[in-house]
């Protein structure tokens, strides 16, 4: 039986005139407890990870697609298992394999003979009609395949055919990807990683956190995560987040963050000129807001600070800078020049 707590009343924006002080105080406290709670209810199960797990959960609720990238082995999968298990959610999984086709993906029209001679063509739903789909492995499938998801992370719909299909709601994508210089990968098309609200970077568990994953998993009784929240939890929490305040001179340094990853524009430093080929789109800047007053929420205030950008700035960026062959053959990583750059920004805006 569901635990789901009751949805969040306030989505109206906290700047304009509706609930009272009282009332957004109170949708507040809810927002954290059930945030707490799904955290909670995923870390029975995952063992350390707890920025991961934040960063996924904060994705979600505002309506954006996680990848995660690591090496075989580290709970990938099952961290995104254990938050389908906490969620009231349709759940879809698909092995990405190279022989993977779109149509397997998305559908296709069959061709149905109704037994009277008078054959129809039939939508069959692929996998990707649900509300949480985890793509497994995303980039050892074929770069044709990968485009596939291209409509459905965007637009929430799906056409076949010359007909379109919306998606239910709300429809989240959590992918899984193995390093790029493993055998059989296929790089993910630039289109696709901008559509990714985080990419996230699984790390290896520490020598406790390791201990316990066996102790966990070793044993004859194993946790069993209970549902705990609804799909329009989700969205009564995102709608209640857009609605935290962000004044103009925060919402600038988010455009100046976004501005300095582009190699042409003043703000780019030397490093970035030198070794990125393009910057982050618009639409990080999109995410990184978001993001930011989901955790202003968290940390109970209702105003975007400096510090809520930085929380995400890396995860949001990391795959949306394209970094050259220059860069490459220097050895320099995308978090390395990241971080160059938000230490220089500082700089700049403490003169």
């Amino acid at each position: 039986m569901s635990t789901t707590p009751a949805p969040v009343e306030a989505a109206t924006p906290l700047h304009e005139h509706g609930p009272s002080i009282e009332e957004i105080e109170q949708s507040a406290v809810h927002f954290r407890a059930r945030f707490d709670l799904l955290k909670a209810e995923v870390q029975k199960f995952i063992v350390g990870q707890d920025d991961i797990v934040e960063h996924v959960i904060t994705a979600m609720i505002a309506g954006g697609h996680v990848l995660l990238e690591g090496v075989p082995g580290l709970g990938k999968t099952m961290l995104v298992r254990s938050i389908a298990s906490a969620l009231s959610l349709n759940f879809q999984r698909i092995q990405f394999t190279p022989d993977l086709m779109p149509a397997d993906l998305i559908g296709t029209n069959v061709l149905i003979d109704d037994g009277k001679g008078h054959p129809r063509f039939e939508f069959s739903q692929g996998p990707i009609f649900c509300n949480m789909l985890l793509g497994d492995e995303i980039n050892r499938a074929t770069p044709k395949t990968q485009s596939a998801l291209l409509e459905a992370m965007q637009e929430r719909t799906v056409t076949v055919a010359g007909q379109t299909r919306v998606l239910a709601e709300p429809f989240f994508v959590l992918a899984t990807q193995n390093p790029l210089e493993m055998e059989g990968t296929y790089p993910l098309p630039e289109a696709q990683l901008d559509r990714f609200f985080f990419k996230l970077r699984v790390p290896y568990p520490t020598s406790a956190q390791f201990e316990s994953i066996l102790d966990r998993t070793t044993e004859r009784s194993s946790p069993v995560l209970q549902p705990v929240f609804a799909g329009d939890d989700l969205v009564f929490m995102g709608d209640f987040a857009r609605g935290v305040p962000i004044a103009p001179s925060v919402r600038q340094r988010v455009v100046e963050v976004i501005m300095a990853t582009h190699p042409e524009t003043e703000l780019a430093s030397a490093e970035v000129k030198k070794y990125v080929r393009y910057g982050a789109s618009p639409r990080a800047g999109q995410a990184l807001i978001l993001a930011a007053k989901i955790r202003a929420v968290r940390e109970g205030r209702f105003h975007v600070a400096t510090e809520d950008i930085f929380a995400f700035a890396e995860a949001v960026l990391r795959h949306r800078v394209m970094l050259s062959f220059e860069a490459q053959a220097d050895g320099i990583t995308i978090e390395q020049l990241l971080a160059n750059s938000f230490k220089e920004l500082r700089q700049r805006w403490e003169k």
